[in-house]
């Protein structure tokens, strides 16, 4: 079997919290025990609500965040503990595009200079990074002369382009993808979603890929982690998460995408999550999505949830495969039909 090009194990990331009078307040754990690991040139999704963790982790398994404890191995290194000097030749491994391509492009920069900018860390020299600067434009769609103007002067989209770009200079094996086109219009998120898709194929690169959205998710990845407060509660193939969800917050989510005609709006059964998720760092007994579950059992307030394997080959973390109705790993919609 290929190995993984990055592999996550128990990793843990928390703040230093702040009380209103600005004093500390203790660690607030962020990301609580996350393991995954994405092949070469896959596309592995994260999904989950504002605040599950999603842009922390992707951030930590960079190392541009400092973490708690656990273990990340990119490429065959463990990386967990080198320091910043000692990450520097490790950094071509693993590029990231951020979400806002007007904040993410330097305005004082050309976008050729931004593109040669993130080829320093190979010691290219200065006609090399031109040239692969020239050759990044035309691969993502952008002109050899547009190379002269500065971020300010493109689209959205462009800027994106740019970004893009910068990130395949240096040849990685993994970019990190943190809701890239969520602050695009929906035309140019799909020029940019089939953009990402030709480049993977072309270049056989392995995204992670940080997402709210799954609509857009299901068109680009090939497997699916959910996360809800700090932790993942199911993973698995991307049409079996979307076909025959196994825990009840990824059925939730899905259920609450908009369905492309009227009919099948009318047939869908639509889950209305009360209350919120629990605030990053909160001591919740259990499962943490017990407050919030149409289908808790009262174990799941004092119990945390063991990961259980799924009938299509993926693991989700609920008491009910286990518990209760016993799903052993198949679908929770099978209880809703059930509920009707």
């Amino acid at each position: 079997m290929t190995q993984p090009v990055l592999e996550v194990s128990d990793l843990s990331v928390s703040f230093e919290g702040r009380s209103r009078l600005g004093r500390g307040s203790g660690r607030i754990r962020v990301v609580d025990g996350v393991s995954l690991s994405i092949r070469r040139g896959e596309v592995f999704a994260l999904v989950g609500e504002s605040g599950s963790g999603k842009s922390t982790l992707a951030r930590a398994v960079l190392r541009l965040l400092p973490i708690d404890h656990g273990r990340i191995v990119l490429d065959g290194t463990d990386i967990s503990a080198l320091s910043h000097r000692e990450m520097r030749e490790h950094r071509k491994k693993a590029q990231m595009i951020f979400q806002d391509p007007y904040s993410s492009l330097d305005p004082l920069m050309t976008a050729s200079e931004i593109i040669e900018e993130s080829l320093h860390i190979i010691s290219a020299s200065r006609e090399e990074r031109r040239s692969v600067a020239r050759e990044m434009m035309a691969s993502v769609g952008l002109s050899e002369e547009s190379g002269d103007r500065y971020s300010y002067e493109f689209s959205g989209g462009q800027r994106q382009r740019i970004a893009i770009a910068r990130a395949l200079a240096p040849q990685p094996k993994l970019i990190v993808c943190d809701e890239p086109v969520s602050a695009l219009d929906l035309s140019t998120q799909n020029q940019v979603i089939a953009l990402l898709r030709a480049l993977r194929r072309e270049r056989d690169v392995a995204y992670l890929f940080i997402s709210h959205d799954l609509a857009v998710v299901r068109q680009i990845a090939d497997r699916i982690a959910v996360m809800y407060s700090g932790q993942i509660v199911e993973e698995g193939v991307t049409e079996q998460i979307f076909e025959a969800p196994t825990h009840p917050y990824t059925f939730a989510l899905l259920s609450a995408i908009p369905q492309v005609s009227a009919e099948r709006e009318k047939g869908k059964t639509r889950i209305i999550l009360s209350g919120d998720a629990p605030k990053a760092g909160a001591a919740v007994p259990g499962c943490r999505f017990h407050t919030r579950c149409p289908f808790a059992l009262e174990m799941c307030s004092s119990i945390e949830p063991e990961q259980v394997p799924t009938a299509a080959g993926g693991v989700v973390s609920c008491h009910l495969h286990r518990n209760g109705p016993k799903l052993d790993g198949g679908s929770v919609t099978r209880l809703e039909v059930e509920a009707r």
